[in-house]
């Protein structure tokens, strides 16, 4: 009896000390900025990486976001993405940003998800009605009506949209 409480309480001490941990490792290097020509390259995460000691503030830069872009479409909105694709330097850094226009009349950004990302959206003017849908089993529409300088988060992974209700 003595030895089946000892293995108990081992058994219990096992369990409550393998607590385990996760997160992304740190990076290896202060940036990876992307390349298309392997030359004068370095290998990261099995990533092509320009050599940093060849990297300009270029790289880092990217300019137009101050440039609305045109709304007539089926959806009423148009994306401006700045991504990996338009500055090299965010590879591997693990954001990016975009600027959504929306046409005066009702513009959509139609439900979609980013499974690995969070989405914070600052509205710089005008109106939108924002929201995105729960994951447990009620599948509740969290929603909001935004204005100028209001800042709303769609958590990683779910569904949501933005809508200009202005008629």
């Amino acid at each position: 009896m003595e030895g089946l409480h000892f293995l108990q309480t081992l058994f219990i001490l096992a369990l409550a000390s393998s607590l385990a941990y996760a997160s992304d490792p740190s990076p290896l290097q202060d940036f990876c900025v992307a390349i298309n020509d392997p030359s004068d390259a370095v290998f990261v995460n099995g990533k092509v990486c320009k050599d940093a000691k060849l990297a300009t503030a270029d790289d880092f830069f990217f300019s137009g976001l101050n440039i609305g872009k045109i709304t007539s479409n089926s959806v009423g909105s148009s994306v401006t993405p700045v991504n990996v694709a338009q500055i090299s330097g965010l590879n591997t850094l693990g954001i990016s940003l975009a600027r959504i226009d929306y046409a005066a009349n009702g513009g959509l950004n139609p439900p979609h998800t980013h499974p690995r990302a969070t989405e914070i959206l600052v509205v710089l003017e005008g109106t939108l009605y924002v929201g995105f849908v729960t994951s447990n089993p009620d599948n509740r529409l969290i929603a909001k009506v935004l204005n100028k300088g209001d800042v709303f988060v769609f958590p990683v992974g779910l569904v949501h949209f933005q809508f200009n209700p202005r008629k």
